[in-house]
């Protein structure tokens, strides 16, 4: 029999839709009114209106149709008239058995509506699952293969080795220079056997010991790796090794090789100590030697000078720009032509209102002539030079100034440079940087005496000659010193550079007044308020540490000690970027750094107008080495 059901819109309590609700609701929830048409076994139309609760498990969805909002849907009743309720009413207790499978497996064959939703919504969780465990998936991938990749990191090494840098494409190979290497190490071991054999007066195999030794030797040559070495070096290592097979056998016995190797290993390092302190002296020596170039452009300069005959001039006319205030004064204090000349080229060069700088130069009798003739000639425009003589300061004199009564004692030129005295290259390299002649100069500590040489200036700005400028310096005659006297960039860098690296605190008189973790600053770029100094008789100070450091017991020689101590709590940190040390002695600054840097500082041996220079960092100075042409050309000094 064919049956239709009208589903018709009944709207609950709520205000939902009925037909929506009964799809969505259990069997437990209100059920929806149906209108059913059906013909019974006599053929006539009937209809009735019952629940969707009340429909037997036989009447089951067969087509739906959605007319406006009225569900029409189309049942057909599985127990099917072909099969009469009365037939076979006395078949065994098997067959209907079997009967009701069937129809239990025809039944399963059509879906209710409940079933239908139910159907629906596992195949929605099913694929939300799917899709849930599939991203799953993709995640740990991912984090697979982000932990693979830092353990990756964490064991490559970074480090750049010379010649067996990782960045080297025969560093795929595991056995890279392993020719060289192997051979190498067959020298050590045939020196070995030979020294063994020697003590037991094995003459012949000694000398084919030592004969293999040069051979390899010859072979490798100045070889840095095994793309150097010569086509036969592979066949030269295997007859050495055949030879040391040899040697292995007659005269291998672990304590004495063990001897031999140590004995070995002591020799090398008393070796490279001495080469130690070899190079050390060496670069002190080049350090402090005045290049030839320079010597010559000094002597050009001095003859020009006297030849001109600038020397008969009595005084020059007086310039109000020296002693205004209001201007930017800068202190310069050095023998160097060239390298004061590229302190002055840079300032200016960056200066926005270059007529308002003055640069106050102070050098001694010796360059007097050469530092005026080159500025006389190469002034930068605009702005104002003074060079003094260093000798015309009357009052410098050894009953004003400690350290000069100090420097021209006989006791500290024997301690410091007799070659006799345990300062030498002999008793090693501690002392050997006080081996220059700055050490001696007035010039060096003349930065102590600012308030003397500039009576009538409030503040000043102090440059070394080793220097170069690469911004605008005025806006540090405005930083607030907050009552400090010196304004400096500070050098501790966690542990380094501080004040227990120049100070002798074993000494109780450096103990009780000064703390050990304070922080060092640098000499080299410094503004002072020389108001505040003449206030606090900062050179008074100076002078008191001066006399009681006369034995030498507080610290040694040089300025940055002595400087420490004067401005200890009387100086106020600049921002770091307004100066950068390291590039006379660091290979491994940062070039960011140092371009950003409004100052950067050659301190240390490797200076830029030396052969020793870092290479590298030279062009930041030759590059305002840019005025003096005819002389520079004359000198060979190129720019």
């Amino acid at each position: 029999m064919l049956h239709e059901l009208t589903i018709c819109p009944n709207v609950d309590k709520q205000g939902r839709d009925a037909s929506s609700a009964a799809y969505m609701s259990n069997d437990n929830e209100k059920d929806l009114d149906i209108i059913a048409t059906y013909s019974d076994v006599s053929g006539t139309i009937r209809t009735c209106r019952v629940k969707m609760k009340d429909l037997s498990a036989s009447w089951v969805l067969e087509n739906p149709i959605n007319v406006d909002k009225v569900q029409v849907l189309k049942l057909k009743d599985t127990y099917q008239t072909s099969t009469p309720f009365q037939e076979n009413v006395e078949q065994s207790t098997d067959d209907q058995q079997f009967q009701e499978g069937e129809i239990l497996s025809h039944r399963q064959t059509y879906w209710s509506p409940v079933k239908f939703k139910r159907q629906i919504l596992r195949q929605k969780r099913r694929d939300l699952r799917t899709a849930e465990l599939v991203r799953q998936d993709k995640e740990v991938d991912k984090q697979m293969q982000a932990t693979e990749a830092i353990e990756s990191l964490k064991n490559m090494d970074t480090v750049v080795k010379g010649k067996y840098s990782i960045w080297r494409k025969d560093f795929e190979n595991p056995n890279a220079d392993s020719t060289l290497k192997l051979m190498r190490d067959q020298i050590i071991m045939a020196k070995v056997y030979a020294n063994i054999a020697l003590s037991k007066k094995q003459t012949v195999l000694y000398n084919s010991l030592l004969k293999q030794v040069m051979e390899s030797l010859n072979v490798i040559g100045e070889a840095n790796s095994d793309a150097d070495l010569h086509p036969s070096s592979l066949d030269r290592a295997k007859e050495m090794g055949h030879a040391l097979s040899v040697a292995k056998d007659e005269l291998y016995d672990c304590c004495t090789v063990e001897r031999k190797l140590r004995a070995m290993l002591l020799t090398t390092e008393d070796n490279l100590e001495s080469q130690k302190k070899r190079s050390a002296f060496l670069i002190q020596l080049a350090a402090k030697t005045v290049p030839k170039p320079l010597h010559c452009l000094s002597l050009q300069l001095s003859a020009d000078y006297y030849f001109h005959g600038y020397y008969q001039t009595k005084q020059e006319p007086y310039n109000e720009k020296l002693e205004d205030p209001s201007l930017y004064h800068y202190a310069i204090f050095s023998d160097n032509v060239l390298a004061t000349s590229v302190v002055v080229n840079s300032t200016v060069l960056y200066a926005n209102e270059p007529e308002k700088h003055v640069f106050h130069i102070v050098t001694d009798k010796l360059n007097f002539a050469a530092m005026k003739m080159w500025f006389l000639v190469n002034s930068p425009e605009n702005a104002t030079i003074q060079v003094d003589n260093v000798d015309d300061f009357k009052w410098m004199n050894s009953s004003y100034c400690s350290v000069l009564r100090q420097l021209e004692s006989v006791r500290i030129k024997d301690y410091y440079f007799k070659a006799n005295h345990p300062s030498t290259l002999s008793d090693g390299a501690d002392h050997l940087k006080y081996r220059n002649p700055k050490y001696l100069s007035i010039l060096n500590h003349l930065r102590f005496y600012l308030p003397e040489v500039h009576p009538k200036l409030d503040k000043i700005l102090f440059l070394d000659d080793d220097i170069v400028v690469q911004k605008d310096l005025t806006p540090l005659w405005d930083v607030d010193l907050k009552g400090m006297v010196n304004g400096a960039v500070e050098t501790c860098k966690e542990s380094f550079h501080r004040f227990d690296k120049y100070l002798n605190f074993s000494n109780p008189i450096i103990i009780e007044n000064f703390d050990p973790n304070a922080c060092g600053w640098a000499f080299g770029m410094n503004i002072f308020d020389l108001k505040e100094w003449r206030k606090r008789n900062i050179t008074a100070i100076y002078h008191h540490w001066q006399d009681l450091n006369d034995d030498r017991t507080l610290w040694k020689l040089g300025t940055l000690p002595p400087g420490l101590i004067t401005f200890y709590n009387l100086t106020h940190p600049l921002d770091r970027k307004w100066h950068v040390l390291g590039l006379g002695y660091d290979p491994a600054l940062n070039r960011t750094e140092i371009e950003n840097a409004a100052v950067i500082h050659y301190n240390g041996n490797y200076k830029p107008w030396l052969d020793l220079a870092v290479s590298k960092y030279q062009s930041y100075w030759s590059k305002y080495v840019s005025s003096g042409n005819y002389y520079l050309q004359r000198c060979n000094i190129s720019e």
